[in-house]
């Protein structure tokens, strides 16, 4: 159980690489996402317009646009418009056009990056093994939006605003690193299962133990997965970011491309929450034999529903996932044996415990529960009026100690026959437990419910 808690841990960075790294519509929908947020699009509007001014020579630009003698303001304006492109960059980037820009660049250099990975010659001997990110047409963009845009295009250099992501001299390091991220990816996730799997056959005296500490280590992997998140993300910024004012971005940056790694490790928490529950529903605790009763009658008569319920639920979400791999489909398919196999112990536990079950014996003795509450509060309410009749009709006490007569007839009892003559001489007898009828007065009254006064 200890070595599946590992390789759970180790598969969650091995997926989050496979699909962040070498899924191309994963890493576009990420790249998508770091445009949208404040602190990235300042940084990368600062790029742009330093690419901008670094290629061209907008002061030249604008000495051909500006007429006669304010061509001498081509230089201050220059300035200004720097300015003026700096505070509208971060703008311009809200933009639909921007951002279709942002996509499709990022999605030509994954693509040239798949390419390069997976050894395709006509690839490597186009860019010579070197991928690129190229924002060239941002930049464009950009000088469009400031106005000065309109030949800019031609006159930009090939290598404005390339962002160098692959070296050649990189290439054979990457090729082996890609190979390995596949591997492992698959073979942990199948590890991680097959250790839990083999931990709970072996300890067939107390399965249920082994499913519940199966479920804990899951637990305890996806949460050190967050953890080592956080520390990382912070090692990383600090040793790779020298430029201070660059470092909230490249935080920023962290966390949206680590987002997809938080995701994982929480559905590796919910499948140990599962597995939790499920060594729990097997312990011989008193709430867990309480819960094997309930669900004893479905898991005898029903079985075939509940084993058509659990294909249904793992076909719904194999085909919902946004990534339909190998992988993907083998992990599933194991955990789908492994509860497979958990209703059929679980099956076989409830049987031996409950053989004779039915469902009236639970929801019958709830509604008896019911019904005798609801009994028991209109008796309660009975018994109070009774004693409200007793106490308008006991007989005055004179100065001297006797009993003034009465004159009034005592009023009816609540309720006909026997039950009311009952209640009404529990209810005496408690009013002279209690001291509130003397010994002649309980007599009296008791003679007169025994009499037949006041039982009609």
């Amino acid at each position: 159980m200890i070595v599946g808690s590992v390789f759970a841990f180790l598969s969650v960075f091995g997926i989050w690489t496979e699909r962040q790294a070498l899924n191309t519509d994963d890493w576009v929908h990420t790249s998508g996402r770091l445009l949208q947020n404040q602190t990235v699009r300042a940084a990368l509007g600062d790029y742009l317009v330093d690419q901008l001014y670094e290629n061209v020579d907008i002061k030249k630009e604008l000495e051909e646009i500006l007429p006669g003698d304010t061509k001498d303001l081509a230089g201050p304006a220059a300035g200004g418009l720097r300015q003026v492109a700096g505070d509208g960059a971060e703008r311009v980037l809200e933009t639909t056009t921007a951002q279709s820009l942002w996509e499709d660049a990022n999605r030509t250099a994954h693509e040239q990056l798949l390419a390069v990975l997976e050894d395709k010659k006509e690839a490597v001997s186009t860019e010579g093994g070197d991928v690129s990110l190229n924002l060239g047409s941002l930049v464009t963009n950009l000088a469009n939006q400031v106005g000065i845009g309109a030949t800019l295009a031609e006159k930009l250099p090939p290598d404005a605003g390339q962002i160098k992501i692959l070296h050649s001299d990189q290439l054979k390091t990457a090729q082996n690193v890609a190979i390995a991220i596949k591997g492992l990816a698959l073979i942990l996730s199948i590890l991680t299962f097959a250790t839990f799997a083999l931990a709970i056959y072996l300890y067939k005296d107390s399965r249920w133990v082994a499913v519940l500490f199966s479920g804990i280590g899951l637990i305890a992997a996806g949460f050190a997965v967050i953890v080592a998140r956080q520390i990382a993300g912070g090692i990383i910024v600090d040793q790779l970011v020298v430029d201070e004012s660059v470092k909230p971005a490249a935080e920023a940056t962290w966390s949206i491309g680590t987002s997809l790694m938080t995701s994982i490790a929480t559905t590796v928490i919910v499948v140990g929450v599962l597995f939790a529950v499920a060594g729990w529903l097997g312990s011989p605790s008193g709430s867990a034999r309480a819960s094997r009763r309930v669900i004893a009658p479905a898991l005898r008569d029903y079985i075939p529903y509940v084993y058509t319920g659990l294909a249904i639920i793992v076909c719904i979400y194999f085909l919902s996932s946004s990534v339909q791999s190998l992988r993907s489909f083998l992990t599933t398919l194991i955990v789908a044996a492994m509860a497979a196999f958990g209703i059929h112990e679980l099956r076989k536990q409830t049987l031996e415990e409950f053989p004779d079950a039915k469902f009236s014996d639970t929801f019958g003795a709830h509604r008896d529960k019911v019904v005798s509450a609801v009994k028991g509060a209109n008796l309660g309410e009975r018994a109070s009026k009774l004693g409200e009749s007793a106490k308008m009709h006991l007989p005055e006490r004179r100065p001297d100690g006797g009993e003034a007569p009465t004159t009034e007839a005592p009023t009816a009892v609540i309720g006909d026959g026997e039950e009311a003559r009952l209640q009404r001489l529990e209810r005496l007898g408690d009013l002279h437990k209690k001291g509130i009828l003397t010994d002649a007065e309980f007599a009296a009254e008791k003679a007169r419910v025994l009499g037949g006064d006041g039982g009609s």
